[in-house]
């Protein structure tokens, strides 16, 4: 029988080897040497392969924060299959601190790339070829854009039963059922086999400790779900989850200084108020209104707005109320138990 040896940038991974992997990218034009870091972990016992990415977007650094703790969880010791974590994906980006790679492409609407492409191109086809194709589950980790501030939430194909299942298995209350997009490592992946989750949590630029403890915690669900890991007695508050089949922006309906009145997490019914807009002397301008019943899940945190901007993303629920207080809930379990032990 053939050993099973993974290859990842030229370097062998043997059953029950961990190694560090530099995979090397083109260099900045000053010549310096550009690598993707990626840690490989691989279990003396048969399983998944599964890949766990951040910083797709070189300003979304949570994500980076939450591999580099699973990483050196207590948790995964006793690991069956493969894992494989890459902390930043767009290491340009997180030099930079922005969303995008020098070129000004967004790295997550270039897959699968092409060898003979844009740098984003080159980036994106290095990045699936070396791992994405080698797995057969990912975890791809987010937060909102600059500004912007997301409720933890899982977005994948939910109508898939294997990814509802790893969906569910997450542990967060917010699923949302959202459209593959063109470009995307998901859309990328999933036609590839694999089974994909979107984690988005938090905002650029920032780490938010609620969004990272949720998402270490998660991801270690999952790796239960799917066999990686030994199953464990869960802790805490029982934690439902809700699926929003359908979701919307509401957008600034005139150019000012906002005040926000609902939060994030925030359940609102149609016709609340969730905000003002006033001009420069304090007059009011514009109140917006919840146009519907349910959850805010994203919402813009720079009190400046231009007509037509996007300031509350609101996820439609059967029962809004109940998701918002399972988030409490969600936040409960994670300020007072610690991290997952195996």
């Amino acid at each position: 029988m053939a050993e099973d040896i993974l290859e990842i940038g030229g370097q062998s991974v043997r059953p029950g080897e961990s190694k560090k992997i530099e995979l090397e990218m083109p260099p900045l034009y000053t010549a310096t040497n550009m690598s993707i870091p990626v840690y490989v972990k691989r279990g003396k016992r048969p399983g998944p392969t599964m890949f766990v990415s951040a910083a797709i977007h070189g300003d979304e650094l949570n994500g980076i924060e939450i591999v580099g703790r699973l990483i050196h969880s207590k948790a995964i010791e006793r690991l069956r299959g493969t894992l494989i974590a890459v902390p930043m994906v767009n290491v340009y980006g997180v030099l930079n601190q922005s969303r995008y790679l020098p070129d000004r492409r967004d790295l997550n609407r270039s897959f699968p790339g092409s060898k003979k492409g844009s740098l984003a191109g080159r980036l994106a086809n290095l990045f699936f070829k070396e791992i994405v194709s080698k797995c057969d589950i990912g975890i791809d980790l987010h937060t909102g854009a600059i500004h912007r501030s997301n409720l933890p939430q899982i977005r994948a194909n939910l109508d898939d039963p294997e990814v509802l299942g790893m969906a569910k298995a997450f542990g967060v209350p917010v699923l949302l059922n959202a459209d593959l997009r063109d470009g995307s490592l998901r859309q990328s992946a999933s036609e590839a086999g694999v089974k994909i989750l979107l984690y988005e949590a938090g905002q650029a630029l920032r780490y938010d400790e609620f969004s990272i403890r949720a998402g270490v915690r998660g991801i270690i669900n999952t790796m239960r779900h799917v066999g990686m890991l030994n199953k464990s007695r869960s802790k805490g508050h029982d934690i439902k989850r809700f699926i929003a089949r359908e979701s919307g922006w509401v957008r600034a309906p005139e150019s000012g200084l906002v005040n926000h009145i609902s939060q994030l997490g925030d359940h609102v019914a149609k016709g609340d108020r969730l905000a003002t807009i006033s001009n420069p002397y304090g007059e009011i301008l514009e109140t917006m209104y919840s146009p519907t019943d349910g959850v805010i899940v994203g919402k813009q945190n720079i009190p400046l707005a231009q007509e037509g901007e996007a300031i509350y993303h609101i996820g439609y629920f059967k029962q809004p109320d109940t998701v918002a207080e399972h988030v409490e809930l969600l936040q409960d379990n994670l300020v007072t138990t610690d991290q997952p032990q195996p």
